[in-house]
């Protein structure tokens, strides 16, 4: 009988290396999951010193999110390839890399270019590190809890980076929100050949090439249809947009289920309780970004806070979120069936947007309550849900699998403001008055633009009727947040109620030099 190395082998309770190498991935998690949000502050400063176009702007913001989305599969299966670790380490580089260009960028096409490449270098992070914490930790209360570290790390990052954006910009120049990236990085490229156990699929077949264009063209449309309505409207472009990356997913998904080495087994979906994960996780993502669409319009618009201001605020609801994951992890361990613990989850978040729904223009301990609530229950689930996806997928897929739970996180996240976004924005609109300015009925920064070159009474009642809609606007969308929540809850209560995973199996060696078995 053969036996793996303990290099790439670990034993069936981790140790200090082992919670030691969960720290260290922990650094590019934030990292990636900051730079989502990190120019929110930064780009006043960018557009005055590199003077970019309409354009070209957009695409600053846009690019990194973009790539990230469309390369995340691919870069699941590369890694189960050639590596998770020699994909992580490779990533680790090009991100250092594209951050000191983005720093010291003389121009808005190199800064987008080099946005372009964080996005790869996140692509390839995201998977890998999901990846390698189902290789390090075998035994499954131990992986239950390092992922639940890994869904508060990730979920504080978003938060983070806004509020460390406004915090250089303030006292240094707007490149520094980028160089914060390099010492983490270096120590990842560091410490990483060291604590890292090097894992790949042993036997993962030809690369299928055509996937990777059929992937990114399904990915990308969606994607970009659905962040720019909210702002932008239901407009031609836009559903076309949609409705042709729908095209592309359904070749992709035949390509798939008939090509000899596909990029994405259809055999993960065999496995009990895959395919409600992949579910569940895109529904928990459309609950967190459709809330938060409206969460930070009404600290800084309804209660008129600045943007650091807000900022700082928004940081509050995170506070409880660092307890809500392990809490479940815990819960699942003490015997709680994890059917019970996912729904709880959703009905924590779904009593969060009722707490949205009675909130008037001035509750501001309310609004920033129910976020900590709505994402404590949010948090709970994506948690278990994550460790349920990596816990049935086969190990040599463990790249494939996280690289699919983190697209559909994407998907989500878009689809929740697309969809909550466009709920809210019609019932504002519907309320409105009719004689109010058009592009006061547009959106609610219009409608305060507008008030402030308005004399006066005239000013203050438009400016005091623009928040009231809006708040009605955010009531009408947490109403059909809180639905679509609790129906995801009873799904989950009823697809998995026989989902139980299949505990690690140790080798007789294991057995002879434990004391007991977990």
């Amino acid at each position: 009988m053969t036996t793996n190395s303990p290099s790439t082998a670990p034993p069936a309770h981790a140790g200090h290396r082992e919670w030691t190498a969960l720290g260290v991935l922990m650094l590019p998690l934030l990292l990636v999951s900051m730079d989502v949000s990190v120019l929110y502050f930064a780009i006043p400063a960018i557009s005055a010193d590199l003077e970019p176009s309409g354009t070209q702007q957009l695409w600053i913001f846009d690019i990194y999110g973009f790539v990230l989305a469309g390369l995340l599969m691919t870069m699941g299966s590369v890694g189960d390839r050639i590596g998770r670790r020699r994909l992580l380490l490779i990533g680790a580089a090009a991100f250092g890399a594209a951050s000191l260009t983005a720093a010291y960028a003389d121009s808005a096409e190199t800064l987008i270019l080099a946005r372009a490449v964080l996005g790869i270098g996140g692509a390839t992070l995201m998977p890998s590190t999901m990846a390698l914490i189902r290789t390090m930790f075998t035994d499954a209360g131990q992986r239950a809890k390092a992922i639940a570290l890994w869904s508060g790390v990730m979920t504080a990052g978003v938060a983070l980076g806004s509020v460390m954006s406004g915090v250089l910009v303030e006292y240094f120049w707007w490149g520094s929100v980028f160089l914060v990236n390099l010492p983490a990085m270096v120590l990842l490229l560091i410490l990483g050949p060291v604590l890292l156990p090097e894992s790949r699929d042993p036997n993962p077949g030809r690369f299928d090439w055509p996937s990777v264009p059929l992937s990114m063209a399904a990915v990308l449309p969606v994607v970009y249809g659905l962040k720019e309505i909210p702002s932008e409207g239901w407009n031609v472009l836009y559903v076309v947009s949609i409705t042709v990356g729908l095209l592309f997913a359904a070749l992709f998904v035949h390509r798939q289920r008939t090509t000899a080495s596909p990029m994405i087994s259809p055999a993960l979906f065999r496995g009990r309780g895959f395919g409600p994960a992949v579910t569940l996780n895109l529904v928990s993502a459309f609950g967190m970004m459709g809330s938060a669409y409206f969460t930070t319009q009404y600290i800084q618009s309804v209660l008129d806070k600045s943007a650091l201001d807000a900022a700082l605020w928004a940081l509050l609801p995170s506070v409880p979120i660092g307890a809500a994951a392990p809490l479940a992890a815990r819960l699942v361990q003490k015997g709680v069936h994890r059917a019970h613990v996912v729904t709880a989850g959703f009905a924590i978040a779904a009593s969060g947007y009722g707490m949205l729904a009675l909130a008037g223009p001035d509750a501001m301990w309310l609004v920033l309550t129910a976020c900590g609530v709505l994402a404590s229950g949010i948090v709970m689930v994506m948690s278990l849900i994550m460790d349920l996806a990596l816990g049935t997928a086969p190990v040599e897929r463990a790249g494939t699998a996280s690289s699919l739970m983190e697209t559909g996180t994407e998907f989500g996240g878009a689809l929740g403001m697309a969809v909550l976004g466009s709920i809210g924005t019609a019932v504002y609109r519907h309320e409105m008055p009719a004689s109010a300015p058009a592009e006061a009925r547009e959106t609610l920064g219009g409608a305060l633009a507008v008030a402030d070159r308005l004399p006066g009474r005239t000013g203050d009642a438009l400016a005091t009727a623009a928040r009231e809609a809006f708040t009605g606007g955010m009531h009408g969308a947490a109403i059909a947040g809180a639905v679509a929540l609790a129906g995801a809850g009873v799904l989950a209560a009823i697809s998995l109620r026989r989902v139980r995973l299949p505990e690690h199996r140790k080798t007789p060696d294991e057995l002879c030099s434990s004391s007991g078995v977990v």
